[in-house]
């Protein structure tokens, strides 16, 4: 865990879902090469192709931006794929039930967060599949809204799921906390933006946020 920031005054945590609220690495994979897959096909290559293109892409962005990361979503349109058509392959093929399981210790643990902060998710997946992953996890029931890639139509770091999930909680920037995994895509912006910092490993860290934020 690294914390870049924690404001004088928190009244909303913004997390990331994935590889945030749960650690499973065959499904943080798959997740992403379903997608990829369904890109192959479309551009009649094979999957070990599109893989490659894919690693290839993100590898040059981060040599030009400075070790920056690309979400898929964002990566794959440099392809001629729009951001609806992410969403609709991530709606049809993502199926967190088959991957992740009831986390009693998370609940416990967002049980204690809910009643001092609101709470809220902002994922670069559609809402469907991240409202599935959280009944999946048992966490559904905190998080009244999900700031999805299909709410916004434009996936993180762009400043509007932020400035969505500050409309959808009330909150000005200086009285929320963002947590995530991916520095560049989850906490950067959110800091430019007034907001505090988390940057987590997995759900191992967010095991102990009651105990970070007091």
């Amino acid at each position: 865990m690294k914390i870049h920031k924690i404001p004088q005054t928190i009244q909303t945590l913004i997390f990331d879902i994935d590889s945030t609220l749960y650690s499973n690495s065959a499904y943080a994979y798959e997740q992403v090469d379903c997608q990829v897959r369904e890109f192959a096909k479309l551009k009649n290559m094979t999957s070990d192709e599109a893989r490659k293109l894919v690693f290839d892409f993100r590898k040059n962005f981060a040599k030009e931006n400075n070790g920056k990361k690309i979400s898929l979503g964002n990566l794959l349109t440099n392809f001629g794929i729009p951001i609806e058509q992410s969403v609709k392959w991530r709606n049809d093929l993502m199926r967190p039930e088959d991957f992740l399981v009831r986390d009693e210790k998370l609940i416990c643990e967002l049980q204690i967060l809910s009643k001092k902060y609101k709470l809220i998710c902002v994922t670069n997946n559609p809402v469907k599949p991240a409202r599935k992953t959280l009944e999946v996890i048992g966490i559904s029931d905190f998080f009244e809204h999900i700031v999805g890639l299909d709410t916004c139509y434009k996936s993180k770091p762009a400043r509007e799921p932020f400035e969505k999930a500050l409309e959808l909680t009330k909150t000005a920037a200086e009285n929320a906390v963002a947590i995530g995994d991916r520095y560049d895509l989850d906490i950067e912006l959110p800091l430019r933006m007034g907001m505090g910092g988390i940057e987590v490993s997995g759900v191992e860290d967010v095991y102990g946020l009651n105990v970070i934020l007091g």
